[in-house]
């Protein structure tokens, strides 16, 4: 038996969910020092820690019998693969969210029908892009356009999108980031899903039985807060300033360090104050916060004039979009990553001419390659002659795939022990990587934007000394 297992959100109450049913995952509350677990009390079972939007592909694949993970994200599958091998067996009694279209307050829309009749065109950003697909189709907006990201949606309207797809995990979250709910799409909850085919196959009752919420998922509805639209609009200045967008995650901490060198002064980026819409002090320039992994194509379809992002991030970008407008204005230095190629310890090749020679023998008859830098592994592949390989798209947590799901990683690392302490080996390197300031071709160069924009670049070379 293979349990799917999620990492994030929804990991401290489904440890509490295994503790409570017996099953035995010792170290799946955040002690474990690898992602692949076993069970004292099923001792066939092999469990595995994925983040939760990979579960549902993997359950319905079959690789894994059984999974936990939110609805939300098996409807987000299921609005593009329906698939009769995946299969939701019953709700739990935490993780809810709930999947609403929203705008932003100042965009002056209170209704979905107003935003049909006030746009010609409806810019929908989100994490769901099936799910935003589905919903504007039965909208039946005149025309749209879906901007798939990583996270972060709250920071994208009304300058950079209409309206945001976007999960809210409680009542109040709409209020902070000065949203305006206008159809809910989805209630999610954590929830047991299931390969069909597999359950068939062998009996898995006995772990089912544990599998169980402790009390009836709660029917109340939430009450939202009533916000009022906001009829006035940023000033021309405004939409005239340049846009910069900082990262999220762990490189807002040494960006932030950064910044500071270099003399900028930002309230509201890092720390307990943190948000989406930081300000700062170089007059002539706006600021959000969002995902590094968006923000080239971001900058490409001109949501951003400036970002700092990582050369990883952008390099995946130009090798799917080799005409892209963007470009490296600066590199940073701090926030340095390897970007490897990775296998088991076991793994036959300790080198690229290894794996080259692997392919040629034909010793490997299917390559089957996990990442996040989806372009930069396929482009990796063809460079090296890797034929018959399969390209496995992650979001994080890859090392869960090997060696059952994928023969090889290919994923960013600092100083390697966090591979080596999942026994994972180094094969390859693709690039060093570190942090850098992107922009579009010929911001510095002409516009009306270019004055501040080269401040800006003169500024951040301060940090650099």
């Amino acid at each position: 038996m293979r349990l799917a297992l999620p990492k994030g959100r929804l990991q401290q109450d489904t440890a509490s969910l295994l503790e409570r049913g017996g099953v035995g995952v010792e170290g799946y509350d955040g002690s474990a020092r690898t992602y692949r677990l076993t069970s004292s009390a099923f001792p066939d079972l092999k469990c595995r820690i994925f983040q939760e939007r990979d579960i549902p592909v993997q359950v319905a694949i079959g690789n894994y019998n059984l999974g936990v993970c939110g609805r939300d994200w098996v409807e987000e599958l299921m609005a593009r693969y329906p698939s009769e091998d995946l299969m939701v067996l019953r709700d739990l009694d935490y993780g809810r969210c709930e999947l609403y279209a929203a705008a932003s307050s100042r965009a002056s829309v209170s209704s979905v029908g107003e935003i049909n009749r006030k746009f010609d065109r409806v810019r929908i950003v989100s994490e769901y892009p099936n799910l935003a697909e589905a919903f504007a189709m039965k909208q039946r907006f005149k025309r749209f356009s879906i901007l798939p990201i990583c996270g972060a949606g709250e920071a994208y309207p009304p300058e950079s999108a209409d309206l945001a797809v976007i999960a809210a995990t409680s009542p109040d979250y709409f209020d902070r980031h000065d949203l305006v709910p206008l159809e809910r799409i989805v209630t999610s909850r954590a929830c047991v899903i299931a390969n069909r085919r597999g359950l068939s196959q062998s009996d898995h009752s006995r772990l089912l039985t544990c599998l169980q919420p402790a009390d009836p998922c709660p029917a109340e509805e939430w009450i939202l807060p009533v916000r009022h639209r906001r009829v006035k609009q940023g000033s021309a200045k405004q939409k005239e300033a340049v846009r910069l967008a900082l990262p999220d995650g762990h490189l807002s901490i040494t960006c932030a360090g950064f910044l500071d060198r270099a003399g900028v002064k930002l309230d509201g980026y890092g720390g307990r104050d943190a948000t989406r819409r930081p300000t700062i002090d170089i007059p002539g320039t706006s600021v959000k916060v969002i995902r590094p992994q968006d923000m080239p194509l971001q900058v490409a379809n001109d949501s951003f004039d400036l970002a700092i992002t990582g050369e990883d991030w952008l390099l995946d970008h130009l090798y799917r979009f080799p005409t892209s407008p963007v470009e490296k204005i600066l590199t940073l230095g701090f926030g340095a990553v390897r970007l490897v190629v990775v296998g088991s310890a076991d793994f036959p090749a300790k080198c690229a001419g290894d794996l080259r020679e692997l392919a040629r023998k034909g010793t490997l008859p299917l390559l089957r390659v996990a990442s996040e830098y989806v372009n930069i592994a396929d482009r990796y592949v063809l460079d090296n002659h890797l034929a018959r390989c399969k390209i496995i798209p992650t979001w994080g947590a890859s090392e869960a795939f090997i060696p059952d799901d994928a023969d090889l990683l290919i994923e960013n690392t600092e100083t390697g022990e966090t591979l080596k302490r999942h026994n994972l080996k180094i094969i390859d390197t693709i690039l060093q990587s570190s942090a850098c300031l992107i922009g579009r071709r010929g911001i510095l160069s002409h516009g009306t934007k270019k004055r501040v924009a080269g401040q800006v670049v003169e500024i951040l070379k301060q940090g650099l000394q």
